[in-house]
């Protein structure tokens, strides 16, 4: 007859290793999965850009401007996510007019905003030289009180310094918080900052030139 004592099972200590094990593995494929997801979301976000990129442009054609920000902060307002009236003065930074382009309203790492006092998560950041939200002609400059400007982390410029942006569209990455030049917004001569992702630096930022902007307009029949 078997002894109950020698029955054949699993130890306590046994368990505790097996268990261990199948931690460790769920960790190996975890962690790969969520930087999947987090990348994913970046290369929407990327192709995002582009088609605001696009329907920038497309604006621009149809009105000879480029939109004005939008600044609303109440996203029941009628005007939330809608171009201003104007912005011939400075003022805190824009947001993307994403109605009035007809784009997405947010990153894909964006959260919904349901009152004034919600955090802007994944809104798109935007601004535009003053002289071309306004009806422009060839002859229009980039110099002036605006002066934008695009520079890489070590803070050299990766715009070029005499055909300055146009207008600047930018998300706040994975951290969902403008880093580096980012950060501080700045009323005249503005600096913005683009480059790969570090610890410290993951926003993804566009920016539209003069000569392609030009391109687009002379290419369409509305300049010159």
């Amino acid at each position: 007859m078997l002894n109950k004592n020698n029955e054949i099972g699993f130890s306590l200590i046994e368990l505790a290793v097996v268990m261990f094990i199948i931690v460790l593995l769920l960790g190996s494929v975890l962690i790969p999965l969520t930087t999947q997801v987090e990348q994913r979301k970046v290369s929407d976000t990327q192709k995002s850009l582009e088609t605001i990129r696009e329907a920038l442009l497309g604006f621009a054609i149809i009105y000879g401007r480029l939109p004005c920000p939008d600044t609303d902060t109440n996203p029941a307002a009628a005007g939330y996510g809608e171009e201003e009236a104007s912005c011939t003065a400075p003022t805190a930074e824009g947001y993307l007019p994403w109605k009035t382009l007809g784009v997405a309203s947010m990153d894909a790492f964006g959260i919904t905003r349901t009152a004034t006092g919600s955090a802007r998560i994944g809104d798109w950041r935007y601004r535009v030289h003053r002289n071309f939200s306004v009806v422009f002609t060839l002859t229009a400059l980039t110099s002036g009180t605006d002066s934008l400007a695009v520079r890489d982390t070590a803070g050299n410029l990766i715009s070029s310094g005499t055909e300055r942006p146009v207008a600047i569209v930018y998300s706040a990455g994975p951290n969902t918080i403008p880093d580096g030049l980012n950060a501080n917004y700045e009323a005249t001569s503005g600096s913005y900052q683009s480059d790969i992702p570090t610890s410290t630096f993951d926003d993804i930022l566009i920016w539209i030139s003069r000569p392609t902007l030009m391109n687009r307009m002379v290419a369409a029949g509305k300049l010159p």
